[in-house]
């Protein structure tokens, strides 16, 4: 997706937004928000369009708007898994380090005399310090300063975080907002993607089709050894590749238990959802220690193709 300091368009969340600015109309704006939703459906949008709008930014054309475009606004900061350069990823948390410029942030006289603007993408992803120094600047936030918190685990945060938070929780897009927001993308994507615009261009990276058919296969039991040698060389290669074949057949595999647990048949309920434990574990094992993919890509299809 585009990157949120860039995006202008808002595509549904219209509800969350007006609870926002009726909160700044009267006054009663709360020093921290919360919003949480499913990957993908535009949380850092909203928050970057609410960063605008405390910072009046809201013009594009404005000089506030080109700051925060460029990364050079003096009143906002971003918190955010930082890029792992050896790896050429996101690291896996966000760690204290990150979070100790926002005291100091906080603490200065806005550059532009009005609000101060932290946003923390992905929160859930704060390790157990930097949760705790987070919930210090939360628990004592100076005057006209507002904390954004982008989460699509709520539970994964510190009870103490959420509690001091008020929360906007966003809802999947209506068929109608998808197809407005990503009109180039295939309707059998937009389908698959419910109603996440981030899912659906993730989904999109599987241009032919081959890696959905694939995990059709494994599911089905039906797929052959060679076929499996050779399209795991294949999808390794590909920039998306094995996260979408384990999104996939992690979707598959989940759908298969909740299937088998609606007909009663609570041994094949049970067998789908190690199935999809143990695909999780191949997936955090192989991202995170840099394994050979197609090697993990064939073991997935080894531990998925059993019913």
């Amino acid at each position: 997706m585009s990157d949120p300091r860039h995006t202008l368009d808002l595509y549904g969340h219209s509800e969350a937004e007006t609870t926002f600015r009726q909160a700044l109309a009267t006054g009663k704006l709360h020093h921290a928000w919360l919003i949480c939703g499913p990957a993908g459906i535009g949380k850092a949008t909203l928050a970057f369009r609410l960063a605008r709008l405390l910072l009046n930014a809201e013009n594009p054309d404005s000089a506030p708007a080109r700051r925060i475009a460029a990364s050079t606004h003096g009143d906002l900061l971003e918190i955010s898994r930082a890029v792992d350069e050896k790896k050429g990823r996101l690291r896996g948390e966000i760690t204290a380090a990150d979070v100790r410029p926002v005291q100091t942030f906080l603490h200065h006289t806005a550059t532009e005399g009005g609000w101060r603007v932290v946003i923390v993408d992905g929160a859930e992803y704060l390790n157990r310090f930097a949760a705790n120094a987070l919930l210090k600047i939360l628990e004592e936030p100076p005057p006209r300063c507002v904390l954004l918190l982008t989460t699509s685990a709520p539970g994964a945060l510190l009870p103490t975080i959420r509690s001091r938070c008020r929360m906007l929780t966003l809802s999947a897009l209506s068929d109608a907002d998808m197809r407005a927001a990503l009109p180039a993308i295939s309707v059998d994507v937009l389908a698959r993607a419910h109603g996440s615009p981030g899912r659906a261009l993730f989904l999109s990276h599987d241009r032919d089709g081959a890696i959905a058919a694939f995990v059709a296969e494994i599911l089905g039991g039906q797929v052959r050894a060679s076929a499996t040698m050779a399209l795991s060389e294949r999808i390794a290669k590909e920039a998306e590749g094995f996260a979408l074949l384990c999104d996939l057949l992690g979707e598959g595999l989940a759908d298969r238990a909740r299937s088998a647990a609606r007909h009663g048949d609570l041994a094949k309920a049970d067998l789908a959802a190690r199935q999809c434990s143990e695909l999780d574990t191949l997936r955090r094992q192989t991202e995170g220690f840099n394994l050979d993919k197609a090697q993990a890509i064939r073991q997935a299809a080894e531990l998925a193709s059993g019913s």
